[in-house]
């Protein structure tokens, strides 16, 4: 077809469903061929009939991936974050534009000059968290600062959690994205600005560094600090700024029991765990604890500091961390994911589950020497276990940017980030005609 415009998609995961139904549901009036590339696309057959599919293995057939790349005019990368680094470098190869939903690695800075060279656009972070969030605070940054004021502190957080109507366990708690992210979120040591001091948290003790804020009608969530805060200072144009926090919500008490998670060294994946396929449960929790003539309960009670009646041991409980009838039978597994295998039993979302996505921005500026306080929040719910708030808010941003550079409304070349006004206020105002809308408030102080 003449002036056809060929996109092609790389993963196909539980955060892609509505990227690809809106190039599905685009591509007669835009005139697009979608192409989309997994591991297996066979779950898709039905539902993307009017599009290519194609199985494919990125790391173990290069030449595929170099062929599928060359005959098209834009990707979407929805694979795991350490495999952007091949496709961008072919997309670099065969100049072509590139969209991820990921963080901006080294290797794609690095391709940097080269990309805007070509006259390529390869953009970054461009799901919700990192994605809408920058895009939502820089609209109110970029309007702070056209009035004159001065922004003296920012705070963000985001949380994919599960709807009120949905939240039947102790943890308050079920997957919406990826679950391996989910055990080895907060590695590290995060980095944030407050009150013109640096500050720097160690993972094991993040999560006993918590913060609680209300969201009108959704209730109580507690906030934790959210890897590096400090490399957006710049990036969106804050100089000078006393406060830049960046960080992710939970409902109370997921951080405490979290916590005892980390302090055991259970969310470890440096290691393989010796037979770990023979493990139960209490076997797996048991490898953490000390070995005296204390039962397994007792120990786990004086090493945590929480007895048998408590919460947080009630939680250990229900997950079936006691049990010698519940197995992982994972071959040369690290903690980590034998955990993952025990959490992924229990707080998988069920068909007829919701879940939430819930994002806070939080703004103290100076303005005709009046300090001004505002506050901006976004609440969506899910459909269900598949059409999910996480795959709603994550896929759109990115199938609105693949539009808009596709017919020439993003004119932006090189390694970027979605925090230029030409690039977020479109995308903003097309998600808000899709329910995607932030409450604001303000008050002078």
């Amino acid at each position: 077809m003449e002036n056809q415009k060929k996109i092609l998609v790389l993963g196909a995961g539980k955060s892609a469903i509505y990227l690809l139904d809106y190039l599905r549901d685009h591509a007669v009036t835009e005139n697009w061929e979608v192409h989309i590339a997994d591991l297996s696309t066979s779950h898709l057959k039905q539902a993307f009939e009017t599009c290519i599919l194609s199985d494919i293995s990125i790391s173990d057939e290069p030449e595929r991936l170099e062929i599928l790349i060359a005959a098209c005019d834009l990707v979407i990368s929805m694979v795991p974050a350490s495999m952007h680094p091949i496709v961008a470098t072919s997309c670099l190869r065969n100049g072509k534009n590139l969209i991820t939903p990921s963080y901006v690695s080294d290797e794609l800075k690095a391709m940097s000059k080269e990309v805007e060279a070509k006259g390529l656009l390869f953009l970054n972070e461009m799901g919700v968290d990192p994605g809408i969030d920058h895009m939502s605070a820089m609209q109110i940054i970029h309007r702070i600062q056209s009035l004159g004021g001065k922004i003296s502190a920012f705070e963000s957080y985001c949380g994919g959690l599960i709807a009120p109507e949905s939240d039947d366990n102790p943890w308050h708690y079920k997957f919406t994205w990826n679950p391996r992210n989910v055990i080895l979120a907060g590695q590290g040591t995060a980095k944030f600005l407050q009150h013109g001091t640096y500050k720097y948290i160690p993972y094991h003790q993040l999560f006993e560094r918590t913060t609680l804020f209300t969201i009108d009608h959704y209730g109580t969530f507690e906030g934790y600090a959210n890897r590096d805060s400090l490399k957006y200072i710049e990036a969106y144009g804050l100089e000078g700024i006393e406060t830049m926090y960046r960080g992710t919500f939970r409902k109370a008490p997921f951080c405490k029991a979290w916590q005892v998670f980390v302090s055991l060294g259970m969310t470890d994946d440096s290691y393989i765990i010796e037979s770990s396929e023979k493990l139960s449960n209490r076997a797996f929790l048991n490898l953490f604890l000390e070995s005296n003539a204390l039962s397994i309960e007792q120990n786990f009670s004086k090493l945590t500091g929480y007895a048998a009646d408590s919460e947080i041991y009630q939680m250990m409980d229900w997950l079936e961390l006691f049990s010698d009838n519940a197995f992982t039978h994972q071959k040369a597994a690290s903690p980590a994911k034998i955990l993952q295998v025990i959490l992924e039993q229990k707080l998988k979302l069920a068909p007829s589950d919701k879940d939430m996505l819930v994002m806070l921005h939080k703004f103290t500026y100076q303005l005709h020497e009046t300090t001004h306080q505002l506050s901006s929040s976004l609440v969506v719910l899910g459909e269900n276990q598949v059409h999910t708030a996480m795959a709603k808010t994550v896929g759109l941003p990115i199938a609105i940017a693949a539009r808009l550079i596709l017919n020439g409304t993003i004119l932006t070349k090189g390694v970027h980030i979605p925090v230029i006004e030409s690039i977020y206020q479109p995308i903003l105002q097309e998600l808000s005609k899709l329910g995607i809308q932030f409450k604001e408030e303000e008050q002078a102080c």
